[in-house]
């Protein structure tokens, strides 16, 4: 895949003056840090960690690397998720309490089609079918997760493919296997 940064960054939608960015250690969140480095000369990477994988001081320290090797300064932040039902759930609302209210997420296109895919298999009704809404919060909104993954390449980013711990449901998606209920 021949890719163009000025093109992805035409259909980016980064605010302008110092950018604040999540950054996991995931494809589509390091490549947000490669734009958001490309539009803005200050720019800060910001990752949490949640304390639920084995050896997650080391994907901290890899995200640490990366945004130094971009210009990047970098913050670390670990919290507690609290016990209970729906981890990803818990998880999400923890980290969203310790970001700052502005932060820059790496959502893509291909996580819009993934939450509305979703909200049809619950059963949602067309109201519940918004997806993620389009905000200056969401600059590579308009960018497909094998856009990311180009621009890491491209710049030479390596990243985590980190497992998602969505539901059942979502992984019969993600992988393709038909099933009799579908």
């Amino acid at each position: 895949m021949t890719i163009v940064i000025s093109d992805l960054l035409n259909r980016c939608t980064f605010p302008e003056g110092p950018l604040e960015c999540a950054v996991s250690g995931g494809a589509d969140s390091m490549a947000l840090l490669v734009l958001a480095t490309q539009v803005s000369s200050e720019v800060k990477a910001i990752h949490v960690d949640h304390g639920i994988r084995k050896n997650s001081d080391a994907e901290a320290d890899f995200v640490f690397q990366t945004a130094q090797s971009l210009g990047a300064t970098f913050e670390s932040v670990a919290i507690e998720v609290q016990p209970g039902p729906n981890l990803e759930a818990r998880a999400r609302k923890a980290r969203y309490s310790v970001l700052p209210e502005n932060v820059l997420t790496g959502h893509t296109a291909d996580d819009q089609a993934e939450t509305i895919l979703l909200a049809l298999i619950r059963g949602s009704a067309w109201h519940g079918l918004s997806g993620i809404r389009p905000s200056l919060q969401r600059p590579i909104l308009k960018l497909r997760r094998l856009e990311t993954e180009a621009v890491c390449q491209k710049f030479n980013i390596n990243y985590f493919k980190i497992h998602q711990t969505k539901t059942y449901s979502f992984a019969v998606i993600k992988s393709g296997i038909k099933s009799s209920r579908f």
